[in-house]
């Protein structure tokens, strides 16, 4: 009976990843057809085989700037995932091992943050950034986002489950609370970091909304933004607008496949206690 439940469920789970690649098969083999097999379906592999859309959105920087784009994102993905991970990473521990008044009402509030939907706090934020005259500047993303309530009850959990033993050894050794923070606490939590830091990442990387409001222009938009404008000026260039679509996907959907195993570790080492 366990392995007729154990086939049920890996033939439902393979069907739900057969619907959700599906789409993005698509687009990928449409983006390596030629215009005319576009237009005219003759199948869903190409019969012939070519790069050229690519080559188009790449090498007309003037009317497409797609790497500007892809830079843009790359380094402010990559700037927030290193806030998240700073800031959040000593919030989480202050909150679990340091003996603070008022640390577990202080909790509470920052993990009900959480059913705050996003797009309510646009406003104020933006209001925030116009005052501090960092409206269309990378900044206007990656300094509001760190502010992550859910990477502090990530790492929370994780914490709590690291043997105090180990810190009290090294505080009566003369290490000071930071020296336990940044030579023990951080290197055992390698898992739950990797595990933030990709959905971190992940999560900046399709941001629409907030380079949307927060950036003006062209030059200075994402990977998203700048291939949804594209999709209005080159709407009847289906060839050159999936091929976009590939660029911004790609990265992410290579990044999530790599580290997976780092996810899943995360999550179940994450909550489990001394």
């Amino acid at each position: 009976m366990k392995k007729i439940r154990l086939r049920l469920i890996q033939f439902f789970l393979l069907a739900a990843a057969v619907v959700f690649l599906t789409p993005i098969a698509l687009i990928f083999l449409t983006s390596l057809k030629p215009d005319s097999e576009i237009i005219h379906f003759s199948g869903i592999f190409p019969r012939q085989w070519t790069l050229d859309n690519f080559r188009e959105i790449f090498d007309t920087p003037e009317e497409i700037p797609i790497f500007r784009w892809l830079l843009n994102s790359v380094f402010i993905s990559s700037a927030v995932t290193f806030l998240i991970l700073l800031v959040n990473s000593m919030a989480a521990y202050a909150l679990a091992r340091l003996e603070l008044p008022g640390r577990r009402g202080l909790f509470v509030v920052i993990i009900a943050t959480l059913m705050i939907p996003g797009q309510i706090l646009m406003i104020p934020v933006y209001l925030i950034i116009n005052k501090l005259g960092l409206l269309n500047t990378p900044w206007a993303l990656i300094i509001p986002a760190g502010a992550g309530a859910f990477g502090v009850f990530l790492l929370h959990q994780f914490f709590l489950g690291i043997p105090r033993s180990l810190e009290d050894a090294a505080i009566v050794d003369g290490c000071s609370i930071f020296g336990v923070y940044r030579h023990i606490v951080l290197p055992l939590s390698k898992p739950a970091l990797s595990t933030l830091g990709i959905f971190t990442f992940l999560g900046s990387w399709n941001d629409f909304l907030s380079p949307l409001i927060f950036l003006d222009s062209v030059d200075k938009f994402t990977l998203p933004v700048g291939v949804a404008l594209f999709q209005t000026s080159y709407a009847a260039e289906y060839g050159l607008t999936l091929a976009a679509c590939v660029v911004c996907t790609a990265p992410a959907l290579l990044a999530f496949v790599f580290f997976q195993r780092h996810i899943i570790k995360g999550i179940a080492l994450t909550g489990l206690k001394e």
